[in-house]
């Protein structure tokens, strides 16, 4: 997996969003929010191949939480990026 390098990570009043910057015709009516576990797997994993092991390894290594606990979060980030399109296979 990749994450797709046309969205941006930004700082809008205190919020972290993602913007597509790739494409002219962005609907600016959706907002992609991120919270801190989010901003952090984007952040570390931003410009690389990565697996979901991986993306769970960035959650344990930063919080004191099981690998069971980290592989199921990374699962649910990774598939709220893939249904916005920020994530590609």
């Amino acid at each position: 997996m990749k994450l797709n390098p046309d969205f941006k990570l930004r700082e809008v009043v205190g919020e972290t969003i993602i913007v597509n910057q790739g494409t002219p015709e962005v609907d600016l009516t959706r907002v992609i929010s991120l919270n801190a576990s989010a901003k952090l797997l984007y952040e570390r994993l931003s410009g690389q191949n990565f697996t979901l092991a991986q993306a769970a390894q960035v959650l344990t290594d930063t919080y004191r939480i099981t690998e069971q606990q980290a592989l199921q979060d990374a699962a649910t980030w990774v598939d709220a990026m893939k249904k916005c399109h920020v994530l590609q296979d």
